[in-house]
C-alpha cells in the first residue's frame, strides 16, 4: 500500500510551490523554486489519477446494490481493478528518489582500449553514435576535444552534450565497449576484438566545485593533430593538471580562451564525479552491483559486426540491429537500462 501521509505531504509542497510561484517569488529562488515544481508536477499527476481510480472503484463498487446501476458497475470494475495495480507501479517509480545530477548536461570522454588502431577507429564510432543520438534528440553536442590517428581513429574525444534528460539517459553508457569486426587494415578476413572506454560525467558548476588557483598547473602548447589539419601557429593548447588528485586535462581547440574554459569545465566535473562515487561507495557497498554506477573498467557492451548484434552484459539484452545502434538508435538499450535500474531501486526500498 503506497503511504497516504507521504502523498498528502508532496501534493501539500507542491501546492506551496505553484502559490509561491503565482504570487511571484524573489528573483533568486525562481530557478530552484521552478525546477521543483517542474520535477513534482508528474507526480502529482499521478498521485491524483491513481486517487480518482480508487474513488471511481468505490464508487462503481456501491453502485452493485442498485439494480439499475449494477450492470453498468459489473462492466466498470474489471477495468478499474486492472488499471490500479498498474497505476501504483508507476506512481511507486515517480516516487523513487531523484538523481540529483540527472537534469545536468554530460561531458562525454571516450577512449580507445586494448586493440591498437581498430580500438582508434572504433572509438570514434562511438564518438559518431553519440552525436547521432545527440542530434535525434535535438540536444546540443559541443566538441571539447579531438586527438586523431593518422587512420582516422580517436585517441582521445571529450565533448559536452546539453538538452533535457541527457545525463539521466547517458550516465549508464559509462564502461568498456567492446567491439568484434574484421578491421580495415586486417587482409586475413580474421575478426578482432578490441575496445574503447566510455566515460560520462555530469557538468559541474562553478559554485558546486571550488578550484583554488594554487591546486592547478596551467601549460600552453602547440596544437596538433592528425594531417595537420589541427596545428595552430599559436600556443593555443591549454593543459591543466590538478594537483591534489593528479588529474590532468587538455583542450587543443583554436582558441586559448576557449580551451581553458573548456578544460575547466571537464576538470570540475571529472572531481564532481569523484565526489559522487565517493558519497555512492558510502551510502552502497553493493555500488558495482548497481547498473550505471559500476566501475568504468567493467566491460558493459560488445558490438558483434559479423552478426549483426550488440549485447548489453549488465541485463542480458541482445539486438540484432547494430547497424541501427551504430546510427545512434540507442533509445531501446538505455530504455530497458532505465528500466532494470528502477526495479533494483524499487526492490531495495521494499525490501
Amino acid at each position: 500500500m503506497l503511504p497516504a501521509d507521504k502523498l498528502d505531504q508532496i501534493v501539500r509542497r507542491f501546492e506551496f510551490l505553484e502559490a509561491k510561484l503565482s504570487a511571484g517569488a524573489p528573483p533568486a529562488e525562481i530557478a530552484e523554486l521552478s525546477r521543483e515544481y517542474s520535477d513534482l508536477k508528474p507526480v502529482v499527476a499521478e498521485i491524483a489519477a491513481w486517487r480518482q481510480a480508487r474513488t471511481d472503484l468505490a464508487e462503481a463498487e456501491a453502485m452493485l446494490d442498485d439494480p439499475e446501476m449494477r450492470a453498468l458497475a459489473e462492466d466498470e470494475i474489471p477495468a478499474l481493478k486492472a488499471r490500479i495495480p498498474e497505476m501504483e507501479q508507476r506512481l511507486r517509480v515517480a516516487l523513487l528518489p531523484k538523481d540529483a545530477a540527472d537534469a545536468r548536461p554530460a561531458i562525454l570522454e571516450i577512449r580507445p582500449g586494448t586493440g591498437g588502431e581498430e580500438a582508434a577507429l572504433f572509438a570514434g564510432d562511438l564518438l559518431r553514435m553519440y552525436q547521432r543520438h545527440a542530434e535525434a534528440h535535438g540536444w546540443r553536442f559541443d566538441l571539447l576535444e579531438l586527438a586523431e590517428t593518422e587512420l582516422g581513429g580517436v585517441k582521445e574525444a571529450m565533448a559536452r552534450i546539453e538538452g533535457e534528460g541527457v545525463f539521466a539517459r547517458l550516465k549508464y553508457e559509462s564502461g568498456v565497449h567492446r567491439v568484434q569486426r574484421v578491421p580495415e587494415t586486417e587482409s586475413g578476413g580474421r575478426i578482432h576484438t578490441s575496445a574503447a572506454t566510455v566515460a560520462v560525467l555530469p557538468e559541474a558548476a562553478e559554485v558546486e566545485i571550488d578550484i583554488p588557483a594554487a591546486d592547478i598547473r596551467i601549460d600552453t602548447m602547440r596544437a596538433s593533430g592528425a594531417g595537420g589539419q589541427h596545428v595552430n601557429t599559436t600556443d593555443s593548447a591549454v593543459r591543466i593538471t590538478h594537483v591534489p588528485t593528479g588529474i590532468v586535462v587538455t583542450s587543443s581547440e583554436k582558441s586559448q580562451h576557449q580551451n581553458r574554459a573548456n578544460a575547466m569545465a571537464v576538470l570540475r566535473a571529472r572531481l564532481y564525479d569523484m565526489e559522487r562515487s565517493r558519497a555512492d561507495a558510502e551510502r552502497a557497498a553493493d555500488r558495482k552491483a548497481q547498473v550505471g554506477t559500476g566501475d568504468r573498467s567493467e566491460r558493459i557492451r560488445t558490438y558483434n559486426f559479423p552478426q549483426g548484434r550488440m549485447t548489453d552484459h549488465r541485463i542480458n539484452l541482445t539486438l540484432y540491429r547494430l547497424d541501427q545502434v551504430m546510427q545512434g538508435d540507442l533509445d531501446e538499450v538505455i530504455d530497458a537500462l532505465v528500466a532494470d535500474d528502477q526495479a533494483r531501486r524499487l526492490a531495495e526500498m521494499e525490501a
